[in-house]
């Protein structure tokens, strides 16, 4: 199901019951997709290593536990 922002506010029982039907629903705001609303028993499994984010400073000499303390450092010291 589709719904926009609008649908999100007047059409909420009809989200509703699509939700209760296991179909996974699309926020638009102007065509554009927003978010997706998924049923609770429908989680995306997805890996961590598919994640951008995953070995992104893989050429780091620090371990994870400096890295982290250098980085919060930064926010600390504002």
């Amino acid at each position: 199901m589709k719904a926009s922002i609008v649908d999100l506010r007047y059409k909420s029982k009809e989200i509703l019951e699509a939700l209760e039907q296991n179909e996974t629903v699309t926020i638009l705001d102007d065509g554009n997709v927003k978010g997706v609303i998924t049923p609770p028993g429908q989680a995306s499994c997805r890996k961590i290593e598919d994640h951008p984010f995953f070995g992104m400073n893989a050429q780091s000499d620090e371990t994870v536990r400096e890295e982290l303390s250098r980085l919060r450092n930064l926010r600390h010291d504002l």
